[in-house]
Formats: C-alpha cells, sequence, structure tokens
C-alpha cells in the first residue's frame, strides 16, 4: 500500500472514531453508517484525483462538490434536479434543516431523537470534518493539524455530553489522532530511504540529520510530541467549557438530589420533556385550581399552540408580543350566535413549576396575575418577560367556554384566505400516504366538520391505534409515517398526525400543548400533576374559531359537539369562586426535592426562553435566506484572506525538507533565495531580475534596513545559488530555512506597522497566483492548438463548408 493511501485510510479511521463521540448525544446508531458511507465515498475519490494527478486545490474542490451531491442526495432529493444535482428547491430544503436542526440542539435533552435536521447536522458534520482531515493530512501531508478539526469534533461532543463515559470516546479519538500521526511519520521517513539508529552516526550524516543536533528534531519525535500537546488540549478544553442548562445544550437546571418528579413542560418546545413527565414514577402536584365551571372534565389548561410545521417538527411561531390588555379581545372567528359561558378560574402553581408560558382555560378573556407579563395575540398567551415564570404563581381567569351545535359546526363557512393559507401548509417532506389516508377515511363526508369527527373517531376507537407513551417522540413526516404504519404512540402522536391529516383536508389545524383538566380532590379544588401533561389538536371553523378535538384514546374526554347526540343545556350562572390564596397545594415540593436528574439534565427545572418579539406581521427570514446570507458571509471574510493563505503555502512548501541527492540540494537553495525575493517582495522591495544574486542581496540590505544577522544570513543565501548557478561541483548549504526566517523577521522588524499589516494580510508576492492561471491558461490554448489530427478536422470541416456553399 503507497504511503498517500495508507495516510487516507488512517485520515478515514481517525474521523469515524471521533465522530464516535457523538453516540451518545442521539437516539440511535443507524447514522454512523451513514456518515461511514459518505466518507468512504468522499476518501475515494480524493484518492482518484490525487492519482490523476490534480492539483490540490482541485483535489479538494472534486471532494467538497461529491460531498454536496452526497448530502444532496441523502436530504433533499426530492427538492434537487433529477434526485442528484442540487437545484435552489435543493439548497432551499438543506437550508431549513439546519436551521430546525440548530433549533433542535437547543431543545431536545440527550439523547436527543434523530430528527432530520439534527441527522443533517450530524452526519454532514461528520463528512465535512473528515474533508478537512483528508485534505490536511493527505492532499498537504500535514497529519499534525488535522488534529484540530478532530479536536473541534471531539470537543462538540465532550461538551454537550453528559460525561458520563467522556473518557472511552477520548481514548477512541486520540488512538485515531496517533494511528495518523504514525502513519505521516512512516511516510515522511519512507522518504529518506533506510533509516539508521544507534551507533555508527557520521558527522553530517543522515543520522545526524535524524538526531536532532542544531535544535532540529527527528520527525517520528516531533509528530509524537505535536500529538501530546494536541491531545492535551483536548483533554483540558471540555473541562472548561462553560455548564449551559437547558436543552440538549444541557447543564443540570436547578435542584439536586435523587428525587423523581419535578419541572414539566418546557416553554421552548414542551414536546421535549413531555413523554417524560407522562413516564413519571410519581404523579407530582404541579398545580392546583378551583373554578365554577358546570363541567370541570372539559376545562384544558392551555399553555401554547405549535402552529408551524416543517416537514421536521412542528414548533411554535414567533410573534409580535403585546402588553397585556385589561380585557382580552374576542377569539378569532368566534360569532355572537354560538353559545358562551364565561367562567372564572384560580389557579395555584407550584413553587417547582418554572416556566414562562402561563396554563389558561381556552379561550381566556381576562387574566389578573402580579409579575412581568407579555401577551400574544394569535394564540392568546401570556408569556414572562425578563426572566419572570410560572413558580409559585397565584392568578385570576375570566374564560370562556364555547358551545357551539353539531349543525353549527357542519354550517361553518369558509375560512379567511390568509388563516387558510398559513394553517393549512404542508411540507414537500411529508409522506403520500398521510393525504392518502386522510381522503380514504374522510371519504363521502359533506363538510370540514364531517371530515374532522371522522378522523377523530378513527383515532379513538376505529384504527386499532394502542397508547402507548414509551414510542419514541419525534413529531416530524417521518415519525407521522411511522405511526400511521405501526399504530401505536401517545398524545403527540395522535395530535401531530390528525393535524397534518387536517391540513391536507384544506382544514386548517395547529397543535396545543399543556394540561387535561386534573383530578378533582375531596376540597373542591382540583389538582394537575405531571402525568397531566397532554397535546391536542385544534381545527378552525368560521363563527366558532379554533375548535378543540380528541383523537388520543383513554385520554382527556371528546368534546360534546362531536358525540353523536350533542347535550344541550344552558349556561351555568357564574359563581364566585373562592379567592382564598391558601389554594396552593398542601405539601408544594422545593426545586431541590421535585426535580430529578433527567429533568435537571432538560433544564426543566429552571426558566425558559420566550420567542423573541418581532414587528407585526414578520413571519421571520426563510431558512433558504439565511443559508445564502451566511454563506455570503463567509465569502466576504474568506476572500480577503486568500493571498495571505496562499502566501502561506507557497512558504511551507519552499522551506519544507527533500530528498538528499545534489539536484534536490540545488532545488532547496533555489526555492530559499525564491523565498527572500518575495519576502523583499512583500515588504515593498520589488524584484530586479537584472541583477545577479549577490547585487540582489546588497539591495536588499540596503533597502530593506537589515541588521548584521539578516544580513550575513541574506549573503549566505546568495552564495548557495551562485553555487547551483556557476560552480560545476555545487556544495550543499546548510541551514537555509533558518536563514530565510532571519531575514524574514529582519525585514519585519525593520518596516514599519503599515507595512507590516500589508505584508501579511496583503503580500505583493501574491500577484504570482494570476501569473501561473495566466501561464497554465496558455499551455492549455497551445496543447489544444497543437494536438494531434487537429489539422486534418480542419481541411475536413473546410472542404464541407466549400461543398455547401
Amino acid at each position: 500500500m503507497s504511503g498517500r493511501a495508507r495516510l487516507a485510510l488512517c485520515a478515514f479511521a481517525a474521523t469515524l472514531l471521533a465522530a464516535g463521540a457523538l453516540l451518545p448525544l442521539v437516539e440511535g446508531a443507524g447514522w454512523v453508517l451513514q456518515a461511514a458511507l459518505l466518507l468512504g465515498v468522499q476518501s475515494g475519490v480524493g484518492a482518484l484525483a490525487r492519482r490523476v494527478p490534480l492539483a490540490r486545490s482541485l483535489t479538494i474542490a472534486c471532494q467538497t462538490l461529491v460531498t454536496l451531491l452526497l448530502l444532496t442526495v441523502v436530504f433533499a432529493r426530492d427538492q434537487a434536479l433529477f434526485g442528484v444535482l442540487p437545484g435552489p428547491d435543493a439548497f432551499v430544503r438543506l437550508g431549513e434543516l439546519l436551521v430546525a436542526g440548530g433549533e433542535d440542539v437547543g431543545t431536545y435533552a440527550t439523547p436527543a431523537p434523530m430528527t432530520d435536521g439534527i441527522r443533517l447536522l450530524v452526519v454532514g458534520g461528520v463528512v465535512l470534518i473528515g474533508l478537512a482531515v483528508d485534505a490536511l493530512a493527505v492532499t498537504f501531508r500535514s497529519a499534525a493539524p488535522a488534529g484540530l478539526p478532530l479536536l473541534a469534533l471531539y470537543s462538540v461532543a465532550a461538551g454537550l455530553g453528559d460525561g458520563g463515559t467522556g473518557w472511552l470516546w477520548f481514548l477512541l479519538a486520540a488512538s485515531g489522532y496517533l494511528l495518523l500521526l504514525l502513519a505521516e511519520g512512516r511516510d515522511r521517513l519512507s522518504q529518506w530511504g533506510r533509516v539508521f539508529s544507534g551507533a555508527g552516526r557520521s558527522a553530517g550524516g543522515l543520522a545526524d540529520g535524524l538526531s536532532g543536533r542544531g535544535g532540529t528534531y527527528a520527525p517520528v519525535r516531533t509528530g509524537r510530541r505535536i500529538g501530546v500537546l494536541a491531545l492535551g488540549i483536548a483533554l483540558a478544553v471540555p473541562l472548561a467549557l462553560p455548564a449551559l442548562d437547558s436543552g440538549l445544550l444541557g447543564g443540570q437546571g436547578r435542584g439536586s438530589g435523587k428525587g423523581s418528579g419535578g419541572g414539566t413542560i418546557s416553554a421552548v418546545n414542551p414536546l421535549v420533556s413531555l413523554k417524560d413527565n407522562l413516564n413519571q414514577p410519581d404523579n407530582r402536584e404541579v398545580m392546583t385550581y378551583r373554578t365554577n365551571a358546570k363541567d370541570p372534565r372539559e376545562l384544558y389548561l392551555r399553555i401554547l399552540s405549535l402552529d408551524a410545521f416543517n416537514g421536521s417538527e412542528w414548533r411554535s411561531s414567533t410573534r409580535r408580543l403585546t402588553d397585556v390588555p385589561g380585557r382580552l379581545p374576542l377569539p378569532t372567528g368566534l360569532s355572537a350566535d354560538v353559545a358562551t359561558t364565561e367562567i372564572r378560574t384560580n389557579i395555584s402553581a407550584s413553587p417547582s413549576y418554572q416556566q414562562n408560558y402561563l396554563p389558561l382555560p381556552y379561550p381566556a378573556s381576562e387574566v389578573s396575575i402580579d409579575g412581568r407579563w407579555r401577551y400574544e395575540p394569535e394564540g392568546r398567551t401570556l408569556i414572562g418577560d425578563n426572566g419572570q415564570n410560572t413558580g409559585g404563581a397565584q392568578y385570576e381567569v375570566s374564560s370562556l367556554v364555547v358551545e357551539p351545535t353539531a349543525e353549527q359546526l357542519a354550517a361553518a363557512g369558509a375560512p379567511p384566505q390568509k388563516l387558510r393559507e398559513e394553517y393549512t401548509q404542508v411540507p414537500d417532506s411529508l409522506p403520500d400516504v398521510v393525504a392518502a389516508t386522510a381522503e380514504q377515511i374522510t371519504e363521502g363526508s359533506a363538510n370540514a366538520y364531517e371530515r374532522a369527527v371522522k378522523l377523530q373517531d378513527w383515532f379513538t376507537s376505529e384504527g386499532g391505534f394502542t397508547y402507548n407513551t414509551s414510542v419514541s417522540s419525534g413529531t416530524g413526516s417521518t415519525a407521522i409515517a411511522r405511526f400511521l404504519r405501526d399504530k401505536e404512540g401517545f398524545c403527540v402522536h395522535f395530535s401531530f398526525t390528525m393535524a397534518a391529516m387536517a391540513r391536507t383536508l384544506d382544514i386548517p389545524a395547529r397543535v396545543a400543548v399543556g394540561f387535561t383538566p386534573g383530578t378533582l380532590q375531596a376540597d373542591g379544588s382540583t389538582s394537575v400533576g405531571l402525568r397531566d401533561a397532554h397535546a391536542w389538536p385544534e381545527l378552525y371553523f368560521e363563527g366558532v374559531g379554533w375548535t378543540r378535538f380528541e383523537p388520543t384514546p383513554s385520554r382527556g374526554s371528546a368534546p360534546p359537539y362531536t358525540q353523536p347526540e350533542t347535550p344541550t343545556g344552558g349556561a351555568s350562572d357564574p359563581a364566585e369562586p373562592s379567592a382564598d390564596t391558601s389554594d396552593a397545594p398542601s405539601q408544594a415540593p422545593t426545586a431541590p426535592e421535585s426535580c430529578s436528574p433527567q429533568l435537571r439534565q432538560q433544564g426543566e427545572c429552571g426558566l425558559s426562553a420566550a420567542p423573541a418579539p418581532m414587528s407585526e406581521g414578520d413571519g421571520g427570514t426563510p431558512a433558504g435566506t439565511v443559508l445564502l446570507t451566511v454563506l455570503g458571509a463567509l465569502l466576504v471574510l474568506l476572500l480577503p484572506l486568500l493571498p495571505l493563505l496562499w502566501r502561506t503555502r507557497a512558504r511551507n512548501r519552499r522551506l519544507g525538507s527533500g530528498g538528499r541527492t545534489p539536484a534536490d540540494a540545488a532545488a532547496r537553495a533555489l526555492a530559499a533565495w525564491q523565498e527572500i525575493t518575495d519576502s523583499a517582495w512583500d515588504y515593498g522591495i520589488a524584484p530586479d531580475e537584472s541583477l545577479t544574486p549577490r547585487g540582489a542581496a546588497a539591495r536588499i540590505v540596503r533597502l530593506g534596513g537589515l541588521d548584521t544577522m539578516a544580513a550575513e544570513a541574506v549573503h549566505r543565501i546568495s552564495g548557495a545559488v551562485e553555487q547551483v548557478l556557476y560552480a560545476p561541483e555545487p556544495r550543499p548549504a546548510a541551514g537555509l530555512t533558518e536563514d530565510v526566517l532571519t531575514v524574514r523577521a529582519g525585514l519585519d522588524a525593520s518596516a514599519g506597522r503599515g507595512a507590516r499589516l500589508r505584508a501579511k494580510l496583503a503580500p505583493r508576492s501574491a500577484v504570482r497566483v494570476a501569473w501561473a492561471v495566466s501561464d497554465r491558461w496558455t499551455t492549455l490554448a497551445q496543447r489544444w492548438t497543437d494536438r494531434p489530427g487537429r489539422g486534418r478536422w480542419t481541411a475536413r470541416l473546410r472542404r464541407l463548408s466549400r461543398q455547401h456553399g
């Protein structure tokens, strides 16, 4: 196996070993095989490009292009041209997944569900790290710097994980890096021929070159020391990372101890911990309330609505926040013809229940609460401002009990066009089986109301579904299709699937998250616990507004207007509920007692951030625009650095070690002189081709104001060049690299601040790139002109033109 092939294989293995640190962060390990396959194709393309051989930049460009095609096929095939080529729609889809994945990372606790966005971040991140490692270690033959992207990959994983088995992943990542270093050391030494050790070292011989005389370390020992330093940094950096306190990013939240139960639904995305709340061994109380409602079983406490479905998940749109009005406006779409009853409810939250969305009966008409709160009109929710949360809150709510009849719902008119467009959107990634199943279930329905009732009845009794809280809680298109196939899940699956089906039937739909009515106590109050956390769909009917449905079997209660015989009855007379502030739970758990380790890890005991206010009517920046803006910003930042990067690469190539033949020694001397000439040019001393090396050296010393040490270094290099050019048998020169660095230091010391800055960031000698491109273009054009058979084809074309003329 060749040295480059060995390096490529080690780079591939090192990337996969470092990627193993991501396994504890997400559910499932199938993504590793996917990443390995993409890495293998990427490495193979690099090996073929280097074998051609192509220029290093073209090799990396080919690998980058193939990587983009692979990611498009895997994550945006439906939007790609011919299923492969990334067109505008594919870039928009990838941008949406990146945005969704970034939000998921800040939302879900570890191990996070493998949403499409997180999968793109994980697989795409590993593949990009692999590209960087392959480029550095194989294409540029610099394995030591390749440890930086590996370090970044491991550090991200270590910073986000809980540290339980961090030593194992560190050991694997370190082993991969050391393997890469050893492969590069073997490849470098193989270029020198046989390596001698022990006695018998001769002055100036090969053994001296490897013994470290004159401050030069052997390549293997240098690689080992670099490896030890990099591994030490990799071990120390994760320890220094700050602890974050929410979502997948981590921390322990508030509270300590090992008690079960505790915090509840997260305000950033309540679905994060809903499953864990339903599976708590103890149904810890989070709030109590007293109400004068005639039927408290219909009093769902709503936190917020999730109204945006991007294919990866449902989430709440970011909307404008206003001050809380004294009297909340009437709900959207509610007609005066629909019977309503206003009730009042006193609610007392447990001190351990800390989040910044206020649970309210829907639709609330008036809220009396102390503290700093803001109002979001579209979802009719109250959100804490500047750290305000529900912990220990006691508040009174007036709300409406909307009592539509089946006839009113069946006779509902068409919804407003703007509302219909927003709330019937479904992503292109939604499987066809969702719409097909919805059409089959509702076949023969006369109106939207009948379709909605048939959907609810199919989920609750006719479809053969099973309620199971141990099923993965994904909410994207893939999870919906899996739920329809397996017919097993809990409220998250039932509510989101029914909402998606309703949208395919052109019925505006969203999902509400909150609590079911709770359990009535002997003293007349109602207790709401962790296991009462719930999600349900809300469908819009003109004249009634947003209307609750209940597709989850064995949870909550089906609304009266969806029953075969709609119960009738007048509105109950409002009775003043007890305003006694002692309605708080008698044994309210403190935060340390009530917060389990799992919930603390999710950040559910601490505070959550409310959606950022936006201007009126602003639906947010499109994901494609965000992606293009980021790429444009990166391009703008990278372009000014291109001369610096090229200059650094050219210097490293010229000063790098070569072979030991006389021709190699001559090449090293000429390369060192070229570097001196370009360095002086960067500092404003333009090259003069009419001068001899000795005259050019004297000019550089004079114009550059070099000190004695730098001047002697310039003359030594010019003498070595004269030996190469004029001596019958040139003597090999030693210490050329050190002399070049001495000259550069002298030029830098004598230059002003502006000249130093320009020499580094905008080196004048970078114009050689344009000259090289021009020369290469001229060469290619000449080859095309001189290619065999060109004259024969030209003569044939001339004959044809004369015949047709």
